[in-house]
This record gives structure tokens, C-alpha cells and sequence, in this order.
């Protein structure tokens, strides 16, 4: 069982949440948009993860004790270091024009999202053949319905009926298949209780 229960999960989420909000508001100007938007993005992440916490099954995650500290520490190692580095990356952006130098730069975020997909593999690689099949068809699942919300997008952008900046559509792809894949994976294990 997590340390950490749903409630304590949603009271992190509205805290997060609020400072976001409340430092947008209340500071407007002074705290940078970065900051309250990660806050915010934080606060919406841990209220989802406390909606998976209620509505998942016991036997949703069979894993050892071990291979879950395992990766919960490997996780929270890497989205930390892809807070810090991703805020580092948007400062120095301001600040930098040349353009041999900016690329580096912005490519800064990128190790830390890899040590988070090698913790995923390590967590699902080390699992027994059931939750390696459970994962494996809630991985699909969710690849399939982003990718094919991302070519339904694509379609309407070139028939210039939604306008969206492809970076933003670009940056959305990988938390919307985490996201894809929590749901997904709800549904995968309750087909097979």
C-alpha cells in the first residue's frame, strides 16, 4: 500500500493547484507564467492520480513492495529533475538568441522525460506476465486513441478548421498518452477481475 492516500493526494493537488492560481492572480507580472502553469499542471496531476487511487481496483498493481519504491523513486527523481531543468530551459530561452546555442538549450527537458520512459520500461520489464500484459494492452490502447486524435487534429488543421501552434500540439502528445494510458488501463484490468 502507497504511504500516500487519495486524500493526501488531493489536498497536495488543491494546494498546488491554489499557489498556481493564487500566485497568477494575486502577482500578476511578478511570478512568471511558467511557474504558476507547472504548479497548476502539478496540482491536476496529483487530483488525477488520487481519482486513479479511488477508483482502481486493489488488484490493479501486483507488483512487489520492492519494484514500486523502485519506481516511484526513479519517477519522482526524473519529474523533478524535469521540473527543474524544464523552468532552467524557459529562462536561459529568454535569454539567448543565438540559434546554435538555443537548440541545446531547449532540448534540455528531453533527459529527464527518457529517465522517466526508462523507469516505466524497468517497472514493466521486471513485472510478472500478467501485469506485463496488462500494461502492454493499455500501452496500445492508448497510443492508438492519441495517435489518432493527433491525425484527426492534423486533418482539421489542414482543412484550417482549428488553428493550434504546433509546438503546443507537439508538447501535448506525451503527458496525453499518460494520460490515455491511466484510463485505458482501468478498463484493461477490469476485464480482467
Amino acid at each position: 500500500m502507497s504511504r500516500f492516500s487519495p486524500w493526501h493526494l488531493l489536498a497536495a493537488a488543491i494546494l498546488c493547484a491554489g499557489a498556481g492560481l493564487g500566485l497568477a492572480y494575486l502577482l500578476p507580472g511578478r511570478v512568471p507564467d511558467m511557474v504558476s502553469g507547472l504548479l497548476i499542471g502539478i496540482g491536476i496531476g496529483l487530483a488525477f492520480t488520487a481519482l486513479l487511487r479511488w477508483r482502481r481496483p486493489d488488484d490493479c498493481d501486483m507488483a512487489t513492495p520492492a519494484l514500486r519504491r523502485r519506481y516511484s523513486r526513479e519517477m519522482f527523481v526524473a519529474m523533478a529533475a524535469y521540473a527543474a531543468v524544464l523552468v532552467l530551459s524557459v529562462w536561459l530561452l529568454k535569454r539567448i538568441e543565438a540559434p546554435a546555442l538555443r537548440a541545446p538549450v531547449a532540448l534540455l527537458p528531453v533527459p529527464p522525460i527518457a529517465l522517466v520512459l526508462r523507469a516505466m520500461v524497468r517497472y514493466i520489464r521486471d513485472a510478472d506476465e500478467m501485469q506485463q500484459r496488462i500494461q502492454l494492452e493499455a500501452v496500445s490502447i492508448a497510443t492508438a486513441c492519441v495517435s489518432l486524435a493527433y491525425m484527426a487534429g492534423g486533418f482539421l488543421q489542414a482543412a484550417r478548421v482549428i488553428d493550434l501552434p504546433a509546438d503546443a500540439a507537439m508538447i501535448w502528445v506525451f503527458p496525453l498518452t499518460c494520460l490515455a494510458y491511466g484510463l485505458a488501463k482501468l478498463a484493461v484490468v477490469r476485464r480482467y477481475r
